[in-house]
């Protein structure tokens, strides 16, 4: 009896175990560069998490992955997509900023070089438990095994020459106060993370201020790329994306500090009416509770004068 109960229970588990598979299709988006592409949902069980856009670029020397993803699990299913392209060994990881959804899968690129930001790997160090955690609670069973990884060779801005490949790393503020944006100068594929959101709306738990934000986004534009590999959201070969992104910002600046001129408390912010343009990014109202949460006390504290003056 007991032999009878201990193989139904496999049955149930092993089954939904197995359903665990992120199933990634690298799609190349142009000569020798690579995009997997996530969701614009939330993080959910449903997709594991992948929501983000991860990418490697094929070089004489062999690939380099921008991000590692989510989770241990998807990490070793981007080495697996990579090995069905080529048989070139991955040589180095690039991760764009600390979020988890991009560095959780670090774990699968052991004896691989792992690169980012010094202030990047500041921020991994202190955050990175936290937000590992974090991802447990919000889709389960897809983190089993996941543990946080830290860089093991820092960055600095400027040209980088692996193989016959120039990559140009561009070292920004606003999404995290440690933002690498990478342009493959062959393709002309931008490479932007999480300082480019398109078709879904942006998150802002580490951003020192949407001005240092607005400033990164002009200073991105006004690069030769070609393409545009936002972190979140389709890609582009036009400049929808920097459009979106600073009509989205400036909407956002301008409510925080009319309602902080106006004494709004921020139950009355997160319930503001949200402009019909931007009807069509995903997770505009959740992003905008999350938003005034991080930023809106910044805008209060700017109204307050000081009692010596």
């Amino acid at each position: 009896m007991r032999l009878f109960i201990l193989t139904f229970a496999l049955c149930l588990v092993l089954p939904a175990q197995a359903e665990l598979q992120y199933r990634l299709q690298p799609r190349q988006i142009a000569e020798d560069v690579w995009l997997l592409e996530g969701s614009t949902d939330n993080f959910d069980p449903r997709n594991g998490g992948n929501i983000v856009n991860t990418g490697f670029i094929l070089t004489s020397a062999g690939v380099v992955v921008i991000d590692s993803g989510p989770s241990r699990r998807y990490g070793e299913a981007m080495r697996a997509a990579i090995a069905e392209v080529t048989d070139s060994p991955v040589i180095k990881v690039l991760l764009t900023h600390h979020h988890p959804d991009h560095v959780l899968g670090n774990q699968a690129f052991a004896g691989v070089p792992i690169a980012a930001l010094a202030g990047t790997t500041e921020l991994l160090r202190e955050q990175g438990d936290a937000m590992a955690e974090n991802m447990y609670r919000m889709v389960g069973d897809w983190m089993r095994g996941t543990e946080v990884v830290l860089p093991n060779e820092t960055l600095q801005p400027g040209l980088l020459e692996i193989g016959d490949r120039r990559l140009h790393l561009l070292q920004l503020q606003g999404h995290t106060g440690a933002d690498l944006a990478v342009l493959d100068e062959s393709s002309g594929a931008l490479f932007a993370g999480d300082i480019l959101f398109h078709q879904r709306a942006l998150t802002t738990p580490n951003s020192p201020g949407l001005e240092v934000w607005l400033a990164d986004l002009e200073r991105l534009e006004a690069t030769p790329w070609k393409l545009l590999v936002p972190g979140h959201g389709p890609l582009s070969r036009d400049s929808a994306p920097f459009e979106q992104m600073r009509d989205y910002l400036g909407w956002l600046d301008g409510l925080l500090r009319d309602a902080a001129a106006s004494g709004a408390d921020m139950n009355e912010v997160i319930q503001s009416l949200i402009p019909e343009r931007f009807s069509g990014i995903s997770l505009t109202r959740y992003e905008l509770i999350r938003s005034v949460s991080h930023l809106y006390p910044k805008y209060e504290a700017g109204q307050l004068q000081r009692v010596d003056e």
